[in-house]
């Protein structure tokens, strides 16, 4: 079973927690609702796939931006305006919705936004678990917060493709608008989390400052690589309509959307082993090669119930994999550098995917769905054995010796503990306005 310890010894990770269980569900609903929107309107899988390349620059110019705010700012405030941030961008897929013909461009600007501001969010909000939870439990926050990703993964596309299918587009933005007022609500209750020093304004400088550490680090530099190689070659999500339709299961596609995260879900409900783990650079590598592997077996079936169980392994593979990026991550970087190396952090998780939107709608174009499917599966675990054969240094990586999780070890515990908030009430650091002044600002 689940390790539930981080859930009881912080109140802000079970805060955190409960805020991504109804963000996830509604982000997933439009994640669904958007491409599905843009094939209705153009009939073009290299229409949807350039979502990705949309996608790519705000991500990696805010991604690098939230990096060094995160260092620099309270990451609460960051992570609070944000999502407000987000909820506005989904009101505007609704208005657009509704319109007697729906615009294409606004659907790109969307995507566009959305990508910015995650890149803006996901520093302060991964920085931040290497702050609230304690060192030893990291493993185990991981596998929890997969878990909750998961459930988004799998009630957001199987409910996002009937409400489409039944009640249109806008039924499912609406639903979105409303996921992330509940996720504001949530996010005011939080610690503040200003900086643990004072640190510059973000700028180049810093941001520099941050990548020359994670290029000194032989391991932190595997599981950028490796993640990045894997999702660039077999992230083939944004070609499924297209796949339905060529196995003549226009009726999976929710499924199909949603298997993964069955596979990460039977994964995260049997992880307490994994808090015993102490080799994680094993999880990345054996993780990454088993998502490729399924990938692979994915494209070559022409029945889609074997494709979905495909699906369901590679998702297993894949949450395995991200267990062990996230516990390496939070034992091994120093606090003062947290926010900018969770920037490169959200490149290198982030950066794959859209790149790898654009390959396999592009590919698919040109090859045919199913072809650039297992192809890019079979590059996947070609790449992942280069880079273990490169960088060794990661297979070999151990929470109990490793200089940099020893040292981070001792920090934290050092570090002040946040106080527990009182039950039913916000606190004057907490409180709406506040929150909603600083956030605005940041």
């Amino acid at each position: 079973m689940p390790d539930l310890t981080p859930l009881r010894s912080s109140a802000d990770f079970r805060l955190l927690w409960l805020q991504g269980v109804v963000t996830y569900f509604g982000s997933f609903m439009a994640l669904i609702a958007l491409p599905l929107q843009i094939k209705e309107l153009t009939g073009s899988p290299l229409a949807v796939g350039a979502m990705g390349a949309v996608e790519l620059v705000p991500l990696i110019v805010f991604g690098l931006y939230g990096g060094a705010l995160a260092d620099a700012v309270d990451r609460r405030k960051v992570i609070l305006g944000t999502e407000a941030g987000l909820g506005l961008l989904a009101l505007v897929l609704l208005v657009n919705a509704v319109l007697p013909d729906p615009l294409l461009w606004p659907l790109y600007l969307v995507a566009g936004g959305v990508s910015a501001l995650a890149g803006l969010q996901r520093p302060a909000l991964d920085s931040l678990m290497a702050r609230i939870v304690p060192h030893d439990q990291q493993t185990a926050a991981a596998a929890l917060n997969a878990l909750r990703w998961q459930f988004g993964a799998i009630t957001g596309p199987a409910v996002a493709g009937l409400v489409v299918a039944y009640a249109g587009h806008a039924t499912a933005y609406s639903v979105t608008i409303v996921t992330f007022a509940v996720s504001v609500l949530l996010c005011l209750r939080l610690t503040p989390a200003p900086p643990v020093r004072e640190n510059a304004k973000p700028s180049l400088r810093g941001i520099a400052e941050g990548a020359a550490y994670a290029w000194s680090r032989p391991v932190l530099l595997g599981t950028y690589a490796v993640d990045m190689v894997a999702m660039f070659f077999a992230f083939p999500n944004t070609i499924f309509p297209f796949l339905a339709d060529e196995l003549d299961a226009e009726w999976s596609l929710g499924l199909m959307y949603a298997a993964g995260s069955v596979g990460s879900l039977l994964l995260g409900l049997t992880s307490g082993w994994t808090s015993r783990v102490r080799r994680h650079g094993l999880f990345v590598v054996f993780g990454a090669a088993v998502w490729g592997l399924a990938i692979a077996a994915a494209g070559w079936f022409a029945s889609v119930w074997p494709v979905l169980v495909c699906l369901a392994v590679a998702g297993a593979g894949d949450t395995l994999s991200g267990l062990g990026r996230s516990t390496i991550w939070n034992q091994t970087i120093p606090e003062e550098l947290r926010g900018r190396l969770a920037g490169i952090e959200v490149l290198s998780y982030s950066v794959g995917p859209q790149l790898g939107q654009v390959r396999a709608g592009a590919m698919a174009g040109w090859t045919g769905t199913r072809t650039a499917i297992w192809s890019g599966g079979v590059a996947c675990v070609a790449s992942v054995a280069l880079l273990t054969t490169a960088l060794p240094k990661l297979l070999t990586y151990d929470s109990r010796t490793d200089e940099d999780a020893v040292r981070r070890r001792a920090q934290q515990q050092a570090l002040p503990r946040s106080p527990e908030p009182e039950s039913g009430s916000l606190g004057p650091e907490a409180s709406p306005s506040g929150a909603g002044s600083g956030a605005s600002g940041d």
